[in-house]
């Protein structure tokens, strides 16, 4: 617990703290150091018992990132990526999160953060102008500011398969792996799900596990990473080049600072096209998504075919058995269209051991879980352990997991009843000083996330001292500037190939879940680019009150 006096009196104007964030990974961590810096006190509190967020729980075995180590890190401190190295092109979670842990003790984050602390409810006070955040553990604070920072991938969702109850094997979810180490080697494994935590998990398991089955929903285009040590010279030329690199990722449509082979294939035959797409592919990863102009290519269907294509022969070449190839080839969604996994681990010849089993389950349903297994429309599975690899409540699900309730009694949740609204992913009408970080209808999971959640941080820590200098309480977005901001997002998802898939950017994984395309799809440079022009314009979209009987901190 915090020494801080979290006693309040209701409608007094008073206020514990200037800021209340929520959540302790890369987003709450940043957040908390740039408040510090404007001289704010500041509370944190996190659900798990240490910092790391999304890397706190996501433990699995093979948990490793999808972009590159030196671009998947903070930009803001020369003295963080002077001082740290990282071992691998893309880096495994124990890395990942000692980063944040030498991060929080580089900056001296831990003694603001309140850890094993679950927020459950927040409530806006306008007589005071002020959010009362409670804890699970009945704690109240009052505070000017409430900030999220809870995540966009953060709330697991698992099925609800009948007879899961009655299974007398082990199971678990990917995104709530115990921190220990697990054993399968005599075990039949089940993994449900073939997205990227699923790619990375059946690659890593694939061997030691007795048998594996794996049950995919639908299968996905797997790019290899091309994962490798990086080398002391490779990394003195990282550092050396780190103000260019940093200043092209910001500028760029995906938070990386790739430069694609030829902006279209205009003009190209189709021996070039594949030139391109092959030299590519042997680079990896996401710059194999830039060998033409990421837009381009999630715009122009004709291009993207083409590029579809290639991968899918890619498949068939590493796949030995033609129908299991088959199985694996995705044919529903246009590339880029879901968010695009890595194969960091021969995830394709994997399915050519002896001791794994593909089973396609939108061929042949699982029916239920049985006391030994799983059975299906066809077959039934013997199995000691069930993986659930079965993603997120994504967007959403993390934020209408705490009761928030803004002005006039209005919930978050009824808002959102039809599907999030929000302004620029910032703000949300009706709920005064409320920011949410890489919320819905921001880039974010279109991006490299640390460049967007630097932008989103920056923002709001400078709107912050902008209303303090201005005199101004209260901050809220209109609701016409949030209605054209909905819109705005819809059109442009609705302009390219995102709409033509089920996808969790559209919440289609979760049974009952309005589905709307979630993250801005405009490109995180134009993005950028927006937010900076509404700052610069008084906060156009924004309504800035002075409130009579502002809320002052105690003890200030």
């Amino acid at each position: 617990m915090s020494d801080i006096d979290t006693h309040t009196e209701g409608g007094t104007g008073s206020a514990d703290v200037d800021a209340v964030v929520i959540g302790a990974g890369f987003s709450g961590l940043y957040m908390l150091h740039r408040l510090r810096e404007l001289g704010l006190s500041v509370r944190v509190f996190e659900k798990g018992d240490g910092v790391g967020g999304t890397w706190y729980w996501n433990r699995y075995p093979g948990a490793r990132c999808d972009s590159e180590s030196h671009i998947y890190c903070y930009s803001f401190a020369e003295e963080l990526h002077e001082d740290w190295e990282w071992s691998e092109r893309y880096p495994e979670q124990p890395e990942i999160l000692a980063y944040l842990q030498f991060v929080a003790d580089r900056l001296d984050l831990r003694r603001d953060i309140e850890f094993e602390t679950e927020v459950t409810s927040a409530t806006y006070d306008e007589s005071s102008s002020t959010w009362t955040v409670e804890t699970a553990d009945g704690e109240r604070v009052s505070t000017r500011f409430f900030i999220t920072a809870v995540g966009c991938l953060s709330k697991p969702f698992r099925p609800d398969f009948d007879g899961l109850d009655d299974f007398e094997g082990e199971w678990y979810h990917t995104a709530r792996w115990p921190d220990e180490e697990i054993d399968f080697g005599d075990d039949h494994v089940g993994v449900i799900g073939t997205g990227s935590t699923g790619i990375q998990f059946i690659s890593e398991v694939g061997g030691r596990a007795d048998h594996l089955t794996v049950f995919q929903r639908t299968p996905n285009y797997a790019v290899p990473a091309r994962n490798r040590p990086l080398g002391d010279e490779e990394y003195a030329d990282i550092r050396a080049n780190y103000d260019d690199i940093w200043e092209r990722a910001r500028d760029s449509r995906l938070g990386m600072p790739f430069d694609w082979e030829q902006h279209t294939a205009f003009n190209l035959s189709d021996e070039e096209i594949e030139e391109v797409l092959e030299e590519r592919w042997q680079q990896g990863g996401f710059r194999f998504l830039h060998a033409f102009e990421p837009g381009y290519i999630l715009s122009n269907a004709e291009i993207n075919e083409t590029i579809s294509e290639f991968i899918r022969e890619k498949i068939r070449e590493k796949v030995d058995d033609p129908e299991t190839a088959e199985k694996l080839v995705p044919t529903d969604h246009p590339y880029g269209s879901k968010r695009p996994p890595m194969d960091y681990n021969d995830y394709y010849g994997t399915y050519n051991r002896d001791d794994v089993t593909l089973v396609d389950v939108d061929e042949a349903p699982i029916e239920a879980f049985t006391p030994d297994g799983i059975r299906t429309a066809d077959d039934h599975y013997d199995l000691d352990t069930v993986v659930f690899a079965t993603g997120f409540d994504a967007m959403t699900g993390a934020l209408l997991a705490i009761d928030i309730e803004g002005r006039d009694g209005q919930t978050l949740e009824a808002k959102w009843e039809a599907g999030p609204r929000t302004y620029l992913g910032l703000g949300i009408h009706g709920f005064p000083n409320l920011f949410t970080i890489t919320g819905p209808q921001s880039p974010s999971v279109l991006t490299n996330m640390p460049m967007a959640i630097e932008q989103h941080v920056e923002w709001i820590a400078d709107c912050i001292a902008y209303m303090d200098e201005q005199g101004y309480d209260r901050i809220e977005a209109t609701e016409d500037a949030e209605t054209q901001w909905v819109q705005n997002t819809n059109m442009l998802a609705e302009n390219m190939l995102f709409s033509e898939a089920k996808s969790w950017y559209r919440g289609a994984n979760v049974p009952g879940k309005t589905q709307v395309f979630t993250p801005f799809p405009g490109g995180l440079d134009n993005y950028r680019e927006i937010c900076d022009r509404v700052a610069g314009d008084d906060y156009d979209g924004f309504e800035l009150d002075r409130v009579d009987d502002a809320p002052t901190v105690e003890g200030r």
